[in-house]
């Protein structure tokens, strides 16, 4: 998999790392079970702070995308991911509900917001990285 990161983007950059791993699960190209590179390998390839990748993999770890072993490493949950639950939920409502608002603000109409919703769903299944408007 190949990490894609913004170093002048206002997302701080362990979210960046966490949401291109969460999307290679979600499209495929990362499987259960399957080895992710150490923390500190992963830090020396992409070129930032052992701490960064640290934080990343120790949100998804709480989150129950990955398991990180002593032994065997960081490997992404083969046991299956989270479930949706009513947290989950709220959380995404509450990232959502900005989003959908400031289109709204820019004249957006509901079927175009639901025709982008939709084609970045698509993207992501079929593990396309380009944003198809």
């Amino acid at each position: 998999m190949i990490i894609r990161l913004d170093m002048q983007s206002d997302i701080p950059i362990y979210t960046q790392l966490m949401n291109q791993i969460i999307e290679g699960i979600a499209s495929g190209e990362l499987k259960p079970g399957e080895d992710l590179p150490s923390v500190r390998s992963l830090a020396s390839d992409i070129g930032v702070n052992l701490h960064t990748i640290n934080k990343a993999y120790t949100l998804l770890k709480q989150e129950g995308f990955i398991q990180i072993h002593r032994q065997k490493g960081v490997v992404v949950n083969p046991d299956g991911m989270p479930g949706i639950t009513p947290d989950y939920e709220q959380k995404q409502a509450e990232q959502l509900r900005p989003l959908i608002a400031e289109a709204i603000c820019r004249g957006m109409n509901k079927g175009r917001l639901l025709q982008i919703v939709e084609s970045l769903y698509e993207d992501i299944v079929h593990g396309r990285r380009e944003t198809t408007s």
